[in-house]
């Protein structure tokens, strides 16, 4: 089959298996992975095996990049503490202790090698668990430790990898336990600094482009930007494109214009969709050849074949498990009392997480892309190859349908309460209150006039000044209606007036539609009516409490 037939197969299949996940109640990597093995033992489907390079370096830095700039840097920053316990700590000694449970059954694997492969099954990929977390409700600051956590999960374990390879080839001694500590150190703080001023360069220049598909054309490249020079100089590539991502995303609100922020986030939800689930199809479409080339005689060691691989990977999947359970327990107890010793009644003191958010926490940690992809990097001249990729996918498959698939009936159980709807409606009309005032504000400056100097028509101030009251009536119209026993039916004429604005928008789209259909008016002006219209549709879905999807 042509490679362009396959790839409109693939699209079809991801879209597809999208729409319906929803309806199933199961998340979409899922899916994808059980219809990718389910493709692959069909007869007569040729053997799919995609680089492990192509992932890493192809792959990876934009999927990470448009995460990181969807991360608000807030978030990050106020979970910071337990982001690194579990993204850092976590990943080593996972990487450690999985390293030498192997080195200890299989005679003929180096301890570096190893811990080589611990480091690839160590860290979590948060899609699935987001993507389940967010539709029934988890609470926001679960979704963000998550979600930090494998932004630089991955590369702390990549980091790793590439030690632990170097000193099973003699490069680094395992031993010098400095060595690795400053080849892992210089790693990091290196590729800080490349993303930082990769982010601070390229928001520089995108903002003094007035064009919004030029401003995010460059955005396509700047994980690359980030991600190449620091693979160049020995630091790790990855954490410079998340740093690059989580300085564009906080700075891009001030820096960039409305246009450009709609345009960039819409683009790159797409190609976060795109990569992210076509990796977990791909993932299912290749493990039935990894088996069978585990299977083969001259890939494998006398004392491990493909089952055996199987069950060395189902071990280490609970031995994860295990030592993810024993982190997560002690570090939410402590973030609770440090909480409680600042401020009983603080914000943060009531945002802590308690024991079924632990739960699920140390339920959610799947793996996933970075586990396929870095599992192939290994060298081809390590003992037992096939049989440890074999072991690293197994853990990803397993983790990803096990725990994956019963994550929503353990959140369902746990009654886990997430986001109070009616105190965050009211919380978001106070700061729309907030703004409506700060925003007025201009409108008391004596003898106002325009930028350019022109006199204010008479008339138009109060104008102004009404559309910042509605907009701020209509927030607080929501909160009220999102109290319980709230009669939404009545009293509640924003809500009307969003309802038959859209019905109007509606009938004017037909018109338009018409116009277009009896070439009545030129393209240009046609397109810039149907862009008017598409404007303010969005933005009433927006004021809605939707955006659309």
């Amino acid at each position: 089959m042509k490679p362009e037939i396959i790839a409109v197969v693939c699209l079809i299949i991801l879209v597809g298996v999208s729409a319906l996940s929803p309806k199933l109640r199961l998340a979409t990597p899922i899916l994808l992975v059980v219809i990718g093995i389910g493709i692959s033992i069909i007869p007569g489907v040729p053997p799919v095996h995609v680089p492990s390079e192509w992932i890493l370096a192809g792959v990876l830095p934009p999927l990470l990049y448009s995460s990181a700039i969807n991360l608000p840097l807030v978030d990050f920053r106020k979970n910071f503490g337990s982001i690194a316990v579990l993204s850092v700590l976590l990943v080593i000694v996972s990487a450690l202790v999985t390293g030498f449970l192997l080195f200890m059954i299989l005679p003929d694997l180096n301890l570096a090698a190893a811990i080589a492969l611990g480091a690839v099954i160590s860290p979590t990929d948060a899609v699935a668990a987001t993507s389940i977390g967010k539709r029934l409700g988890l609470p926001p600051r679960l979704i963000a430790v998550l979600e930090g956590e494998s932004l630089v999960n991955d590369a702390s374990a990549l980091v790793l990898l590439r030690t632990a390879i170097a000193a099973s080839a003699g490069t680094i001694a395992l031993g010098g336990f400095g060595g690795v500590t400053v080849d892992f150190a210089y790693s990091s703080v290196v590729a800080v600094a490349v993303g930082l001023v990769v982010g601070f360069v390229t928001v520089f220049f995108r903002s003094k482009l007035t064009d919004s598909v030029l401003t995010t054309a460059i955005s396509f490249v700047i994980p690359f930007i980030a991600y190449i020079p620091a693979e160049a100089i020995g630091a790790s590539g990855v954490l410079s494109v998340v740093v690059a991502g989580l300085y564009t995303g906080h700075m891009g609100a001030k820096h960039f214009s409305a246009s450009t922020r709609i345009s960039e986030r819409l683009n790159w939800r797409t190609i976060q969709f795109l990569l992210e689930n076509g990796v977990f199809l791909l993932m299912g479409l290749e493990l039935k050849d990894i088996f069978l080339d585990a299977l083969n005689p001259r890939a494998s060691a006398d004392d491990l074949d493909a089952i055996g691989a199987v069950g060395l990977g189902l071990g280490a999947a609970a031995a994860l498990f295990v030592i993810r359970f024993l982190f997560v327990g002690p570090l939410l107890a402590a973030q609770r009392a440090r909480a409680h010793r600042r401020d009983p009644h603080s914000d943060e003191a009531r945002e802590a997480t308690g024991w079924r958010g632990g739960l699920v926490l140390t339920w959610a940690g799947m793996r996933g892309v970075v586990t396929v992809a870095a599992a192939q990097s290994l060298p081809e001249d390590i003992p037992y190859r096939s049989q440890l990729i074999l072991i690293a996918f197994t853990v990803s498959i397993v983790t990803l349908l096990l725990q994956g698939g019963t994550l929503p009936w353990i959140i369902r159980v746990l009654k886990i309460r997430g986001v109070d709807e009616a105190a965050d409606h009211a919380e978001f009309a106070t700061l729309v209150d907030e703004l409506r005032d700060a925003g007025l504000q201009v409108l008391e400056t004596p003898e106002l006039v325009l930028p350019g100097g022109e006199e204010v028509v008479e008339g138009v101030v109060e104008r102004v000044r009404s559309d910042a009251d509605l907009r701020s009536e209509s927030a607080w119209e929501r909160a009220r209606s999102a109290e319980p026993e709230a009669d939404v039916e009545r009293g509640a004429p924003h809500r009307q007036y969003r309802v038959l604005r859209l019905e109007v928008l509606k009938a004017e789209r037909l018109a338009l539609l018409d116009a277009r259909g009896q070439a009545r008016y030129s393209s240009r002006i046609l397109v810039r009516a149907q862009l008017m219209l598409d404007q303010e549709e969005s933005r009433l879905q927006q004021s809605d409490g939707s955006d659309g999807h």
